[in-house]
């Protein structure tokens, strides 16, 4: 029983656990569903309705920059409440810091403005 202390023993039981698993979890789950694809089984289930195109629809970059922005900007403004909460105790190098984001900010939302990422078409 001593030889489950050493931990070296322990640490490569958990090794091949780590890696045994999940392929008997594999093996296990090709063994068990159906092996046979056949007609409409591999086609695209609409709630019942026969799809009449394709499922893939072009987005335009646009609309990545533009959702891009929309994060950037809220995770930027979210920076904002924890500042104005603990501003009375963090005194004017945080006021000055704060101005600074919030003018980086701004330079920001104009640049984009400036390249018509914020007009949609």
């Amino acid at each position: 029983m001593n030889i489950f202390y050493n931990s070296f023993l322990l640490i490569i039981v958990f090794f091949l656990v780590a890696f045994f698993l999940p392929v008997l979890s594999f093996f296990i789950g090709k063994w068990l569903r159906p092996a046979t694809k056949k007609g409409k089984r591999e086609g695209t289930y609409e709630s019942g309705i026969e799809p009449y195109h394709d499922s893939r629809v072009p987005f335009s970059p646009q609309y990545y920059l533009f959702a891009l922005l929309f994060v950037i900007f809220d995770i930027e403004v979210l920076f904002l409440f924890p500042w104005a909460i603990a501003y009375e105790n963090l005194g004017f190098f945080a006021l000055v810091e704060m101005n600074v984001f919030t003018v980086m900010l701004l330079f920001s939302f104009l640049y984009a403005w400036k390249k018509k990422v914020l007009e949609w078409e």
